[in-house]
């Protein structure tokens, strides 16, 4: 088995093989792995190159936002480990190592939930607050009901709101990313239904 990286785009999930001598990963539809959907890219934004052995690493091409491995930004050639997490712009891509075992070549949705600020948990509740009168979301509160219900500007809930889809991996785009963090928030018990219930939250 080669290397893989596992790719969650804006658009979906794709998995590429890494059967070539380097990949090159960027905005523009040249690169071995284009994302032209991320404007967050640059154009020709960072390279992974093998190092032998089956080993890989990731280089950052000067791009204007920067490469992470692991949440921190990389500044030379960075080896890779399998299961490492590379974020670049809004595209997320897990490496996959040679040596890995075929249950492990898909990521499994971690379950915990993500380390929240108090008002980021505000946030969430009254996101999550309509599951009480459905037995499924068809449709979370809007920003402008949680911006009433917390007294705070609509701008100031779109931040809070990019910084949850950050955290519990929601890579969507438009109005379904609302509902999928609505979800995904309950179900990693990050919101309870006492919490719901619990109007003064």
């Amino acid at each position: 088995m080669v290397a893989q990286l596992e790719v969650w785009k804006p658009d979906g999930r794709e998995l590429v093989v890494l059967d070539r001598e380097r990949v090159t990963i960027g905005r523009a539809e040249t690169s071995d792995l284009a994302v032209p959907n991320d404007p967050e890219l640059s154009r020709l934004h960072a390279i992974l190159e093998p190092v032998g052995g089956g080993d890989w690493c990731v280089r950052d091409l000067a791009s204007s936002n920067g490469t992470f491995v692991n949440g921190e930004r990389v500044w030379s050639d960075t080896p890779l480990r399998h299961g490492d997490e590379i974020r670049i712009g809004r595209t997320r891509i897990i490496f996959r190592s040679a040596d890995a075992t075929p249950e492990a070549t898909v990521t499994r949705t971690a379950d915990p939930a993500p380390d929240l600020t108090r008002r980021e948990r505000d946030v969430l509740v009254a996101l999550c607050r309509p599951v009480l009168s459905a037995d499924l979301f068809t449709e979370p509160a809007s920003i402008r009901v949680i911006a009433e219900q917390l007294v705070v500007t609509e701008a100031a809930i779109k931040q809070h709101l990019l910084r949850l889809y950050d955290k519990f991996g929601v890579y969507e785009s438009g109005e379904r990313r609302r509902v999928r963090l609505a979800n995904e928030a309950i179900r990693r018990g990050a919101v309870s239904l006492a919490d719901l219930r619990d109007v003064s939250s």
